[in-house]
């Protein structure tokens, strides 16, 4: 506690430093967050107004519509004939309107205003540029908007083409022409397009020439290019149309981005009164994102998740028979002191990526903790399930370090409900007892549960690696028994204490992982001698005794004795196990 206390004192000058990353970095966060937001909300905006001002669209063109509705039915009244055609079409006659036309059987006879349109007089059926779109009208009665077309005298227009049905003296109906309107674009709709520039919209409308064909055309743009714009298609005369648009000057908002660096700035000003908050605020972040469902290192459930899923499955599922399986890694504390950790990590998360490959996809699988994992396997017996766990747990395995492979094992314990268990919650206990069983026969191997596996071995075999270690008394520690590789691999806390160490890491540290570190310089050629006679001599399990200066952390030296011993181990190769003894203490403590 005194160590963190004087360590925060001496870094408080850089906390001002501190609190400008992470405003800045904070800041930026929030100003991409909220530049995201008002794009979104910009883009929502942009939809809605294409989709008003699409709207507004459809009915300008529905009025230029009306006016050969209107002119249909004034046919159909009189039948087929009209009366005073100038003085109607004057009446309809509108800023947007060109001309509107009448044309029996397909053939132009009657255009208000009559000049400037005289060539306006066809025979539309027949028309190179019109007939096939005309006869289409005619064979679906469908009013038909064609176009745009570009006018020799300047503008372009739309023709809209209503084709009129009458009945004969049967009650058959007859084609008998066509009322038409031709209409000024962009005049009809200049209003709504008017507005969307005023709202600071570019847009682009464009439609199907006919409806012939797929192809667009633009009706009218505005002039800057649009960059991803949003669109409103809508049907109308018979073709598809289509309205674009985006904000002038595109999707971002400049301004609200400077006043938001500007009172981000300000804020980052008065975080330096709230940094303890902060790191409190932090904190309680970190320890909601431990109790989270999911392990964040393998991605499988952790513990929590796993109670949660196993208690959805209980509440549907309690007179379905399923499997519950503990397993863990043998030796997984050996390949973390030797490896390190980042292997350890490798080697769980290759063996939880096998796992998710092995068992069925309804499976409940987490790591309980550590190098433990738990699994249920839902709507199956142990004898079902027996082959594909004896499968698993005899599958070949290894991981790489430094290039060389390693090969490791796992034990596996299960037990079945409600055979081996009254309640499902409890299966995980009794697949515990038959892990530990696997442990007690020399592990790598998988059992079932059965009744005669006693908890009592547990009381008598109780001892784990780190209560020996930490309680043995003296200083022990391990190394590889190799002339150019004399790496460290263990060693206890009293080697620790009597090193000045205050941890494993440090006392790695401070011998940079080799034993020649620990010994005076002066002793050292006499101590690697005798250790080099007992590597070559060949005789396992033979203690030898060598006394030297052994190097503490502070920079002195400790007379010790050490009993060495070299042994073959599985894992490692040849190493010594050596116990060391502190002379002084002994000369203090004993006279002779």
């Amino acid at each position: 506690m005194t160590r963190k206390k004087v360590k925060f004192s001496h870094t408080k000058w850089l906390l001002p430093l501190w609190i400008l990353l992470i405003g800045s970095i904070v800041l930026y966060m929030i100003a991409h967050a909220v530049q995201q937001d008002d794009s979104r909300h910009i883009r929502t905006l942009a939809e809605l107004n294409a989709v008003t001002y699409g709207d507004n669209m459809i009915a300008d063109l529905n009025a230029g519509i009306n006016i050969t509705d209107t002119l249909e039915q004034i046919l159909i009244s009189t039948d087929g004939r009209i009366d005073k055609f100038d003085i109607i079409a004057d009446r309809m006659m509108a800023d947007y309107v060109r001309s509107i036309q009448v044309a029996p059987g397909g053939i132009v006879t009657d255009i208000y205003p009559a000049e400037g349109n005289e060539a306006g007089k066809i025979d539309l059926i027949h028309d190179k540029y019109r007939g096939e779109t005309v006869k289409y009208s005619i064979a679906n009665d469908a009013l038909i908007i064609h176009g745009p077309f570009e006018l020799e005298q300047g503008g372009h227009v739309l023709s809209i083409r209503n084709p009129v049905f009458l009945q004969d003296e049967k009650g058959t109906p007859y084609f008998w022409g066509m009322t038409m309107v031709i209409i000024k674009v962009p005049d009809i709709f200049q209003h709504s397009a008017d507005a969307l520039t005023n709202f600071g919209y570019q847009y682009r409308l464009s439609k199907t020439i006919s409806p012939l064909t797929d192809e667009y055309t633009v009706v009218d743009q505005s002039e800057e290019t649009l960059m991803d714009p949003v669109s409103y298609d809508f049907t109308l005369g018979g073709c598809n149309w289509r309205l674009e648009i985006m904000p002038t000057g595109g999707w971002k908002n400049g301004t609200l981005l400077q006043l938001i660096v500007l009172c981000g700035i300000t804020v980052i000003l008065l975080l330096m009164v709230l940094t303890i908050s902060i790191l409190l605020v932090d904190e309680q972040r970190k320890k909601f994102r431990r109790l989270s469902l999911t392990d964040s290192m393998t991605g499988l459930l952790n513990r929590n998740g796993f109670n949660l899923q196993l208690e959805e499955y209980l509440e549907g599922n309690k007179q379905k028979n399923c499997v519950g399986i503990l397993l863990d890694v043998d030796n997984f504390k050996f390949i973390n002191d030797v490896y390190g950790h980042t292997i350890g990590d490798q080697v769980l998360l290759q063996l939880s990526q096998s796992l998710v490959q092995a068992f069925p996809d309804n499976s409940i699988i987490a790591r309980n903790g550590g190098d433990e994992f738990c699994i249920i396997l839902k709507d199956c017996s142990a004898e079902e399930a027996a082959p594909m766990i004896d499968a698993f747990s005899k599958t070949s395995r290894s991981f790489s370090a430094k290039g060389v492979e390693h090969n490791y094992s796992i034990s596996l314990g299960y037990a079945e409900y409600p055979a081996n268990a009254e309640k499902v919650s409890d299966i995980l206990r009794y697949a515990d007892i038959a892990l530990y069983e696997v442990k007690l026969q020399g592990k790598h191997g998988a059992l079932a549960y059965r009744p005669d596996f006693h908890n009592s071995k547990r009381t008598q075999l109780g001892f784990s690696l780190s209560d020996i270690s930490d309680n043995l008394p003296g200083a022990f520690f391990i190394y590889r028994a190799e002339k150019e590789d004399e790496r460290i691999l263990y060693a206890n806390q009293e080697m620790l204490q009597l090193t000045g160490c205050t941890d494993l890491d440090d006392f790695m540290h401070f011998t940079k992982h080799q034993f020649r570190n620990l010994v005076h310089p002066e002793d050292l050629t006499q101590v690697e001698e005798s250790i080099w006679q007992q590597i070559e001599s060949g005789m396992n399990g033979y203690n030898d005794y060598v006394k030297y200066r052994l190097a503490v952390k502070d920079g002195t030296y400790k007379t010790v004795l050490d009993y060495g011993r070299i042994v073959e181990s599985e894992h490692y190769g040849s190493v010594f196990y050596v116990l060391v003894v502190d002379c002084e203490f002994i000369k203090t403590h004993y006279d002779d």
